[in-house]
């Protein structure tokens, strides 16, 4: 006769994480660009912080791109490859409209999955509409530094 006993569910306790929005850069903190930004300016922007990209904001703060040195390279094949002149070009001519976000309830090891999983260095973290600050991948692992061992 096999004997499973049952736990009580009191007693299981779930292991609960600190949410993003505690690791999070708030807005004001952040560099961002907007759309009818220069993009010679924006990638001097990037250079002198020496930040791989940053977020593109409408005037309401609402999330409409994301500029990153590797939609900055496409300059260098605009003008040796295509003989495209960039003159007077936008941020919103080079940025990626097609961007991932992270809620402010998301938990840290969510956010860590998530980072494993993709390419992206860095989410802008979004609150009914509004970028209310960015998480990276550096941010996590502060976090991580803070996780307690389980104990058993």
């Amino acid at each position: 006769m096999n004997f499973k006993p049952e736990f009580e569910k009191k007693n299981q306790k779930e292991a609960k994480y600190e949410l993003i929005e505690k690791y999070m850069v708030p807005i004001h903190q952040m560099t961002t660009f907007t759309p009818d930004q220069s993009i010679h300016e924006a990638i001097a922007t990037i250079l002198k912080k020496k930040i791989s990209g940053a977020p593109v904001l409408d005037e309401h703060r609402h999330l409409v791109g994301n500029l990153s040195e590797k939609d900055c390279m496409r300059i260098i094949v605009d003008k040796a490859y295509h003989k495209l002149p960039v003159g007077d070009k936008k941020v919103s001519d080079y940025m990626s409209t097609k961007v991932l976000t992270f809620s402010p309830t998301t938990n840290v090891v969510e956010a860590a999955i998530e980072f494993l999983n993709s390419p992206i260095r860095r989410y802008a973290v979004v609150e009914n509409g509004a970028v209310i600050g960015e998480i990276s991948r550096r941010e996590i692992l502060h976090a991580a530094q803070d996780i307690k061992s389980t104990t058993w």
